[in-house]
């Protein structure tokens, strides 16, 4: 009875350490934590990025304040520049919306800005659920800042010490069961972080390409704040598939100060783009991590059912992740074929 409940034991931190893994990605995607989950993983491998260029840990965390704050400066003041140039946009794009509208017999129910205002306004204090909407939208605006700082300090904790007992040399037991499984739990999400930097690392490569055939047409039409759209495009293609979505959105916004026609012709062109780009990111993501762009696709659509824009980041992560851990299970000899399937490949 010895041997058999000395193997149970040890193999128990190994199931274990599974199980916590497994849990953590249920329950982030149960319980709405995907996004502190990514702030994490992201945060954790821009310090790792910065501590292999700059070899010092507290050099890499100050460079990686100095991101973080000025990516979040570069949102606040675009969204400010954005709302303070939506009344000049809409008195410059109204009037050709118009006149095509006239042109073929449409009628818009808007002339200038103060009326396209006026009907957003009335249709908004037609909805019932108005005012509850607001207050849910600024709720959880506010949940996810707090998760995203919570996040990030997560991730500079685990940058400067890991592991999930740093007093285990004070133990009287040496190899105790509560070492063993934290040792077991921390092999688990270091492999899981590593199948984030791989596709990561593919990701990257996908948003440079998609800048760089953006800023192709971004110089090509001399299209206003240059330097600006190609920033995030760039930093939005971190994100599969949604990513190029807001970046696009971005990019069709600032057309439309210059006129209607290059807002359709940015669109077409942008569309064009994306259709291409799901197929490219399941292409390149696949290449890397070594699956079939059928399998990477499905994983990214039940990621998004599942976990919604997260889950496009995580399905890849997820699928890597599973494979590599497989690949170090030896099952044994493959089984022999019967006659039947012997036959069969005869055939």
């Amino acid at each position: 009875r010895g041997p058999p409940l000395q193997f149970a034991i040890m193999i128990t931190p190994v199931r274990l350490s599974y199980g916590v893994l497994a849990l953590t990605i249920i329950l982030a995607g149960l319980l709405h934590l995907a996004v502190p989950l990514l702030v994490i993983l992201f945060s954790y491998f821009a310090l790792r990025q910065l501590f292999y260029l700059t070899k010092k840990k507290w050099l890499a965390l100050i460079l990686f304040v100095v991101l973080v704050a000025a990516i979040a400066a570069a949102a606040a003041y675009f969204t400010r520049a954005a709302f303070l140039a939506l009344p000049d946009v809409a008195d410059t794009s109204i009037p050709s919306a118009n006149a095509w509208a006239q042109k073929r017999k449409i009628e818009l129910p808007f002339t200038d800005f103060e009326s396209l205002k006026a009907i957003i306004i009335d249709s908004l204090k037609q909805e019932a659920h108005y005012l509850r909407n607001v207050a849910h939208f600024a709720r959880s605006t506010t949940t996810a800042l707090v998760f995203t700082i919570i996040g990030i300090v997560a991730a500079v904790s685990l940058f400067f010490k890991t592991g999930l007992d740093p007093y285990r040399n004070t133990h009287a037991v040496k190899n105790n069961l509560y070492s063993v499984c934290c040792d077991e739990v921390s092999k688990r999400f270091r492999d899981f972080y590593r199948s984030f930097a791989t596709v990561m690392g593919a990701q990257i490569t996908i948003s440079l390409i998609n800048t760089t055939l953006t800023a192709i047409f971004v110089f090509g039409v001399q299209l206003p704040y240059a330097p600006l759209v190609l920033a995030i495009t760039f930093l939005c293609g971190l994100v599969p598939i949604v990513g190029n979505l807001v970046s696009n959105t971005v990019i069709v916004f600032i057309a439309l100060t210059v006129s209607l026609k290059l807002a359709f012709g940015a669109l077409v062109f942008l569309v064009v783009i994306h259709k291409l780009e799901y197929f490219l990111n399941s292409k390149i993501i696949g290449e890397r991590i070594r699956n079939p762009v059928w399998l990477t696709l499905i994983a990214l659509i039940i990621g998004e059912r599942l976990m919604g824009v997260p889950g496009l980041i995580l399905a890849p992560v997820v699928l890597n992740y599973v494979r590599v851990d497989m690949l170090k299970v030896e099952v044994g000899p493959a089984p022999e074929p019967t006659s039947v399937t012997a036959d069969a490949d005869r055939g």
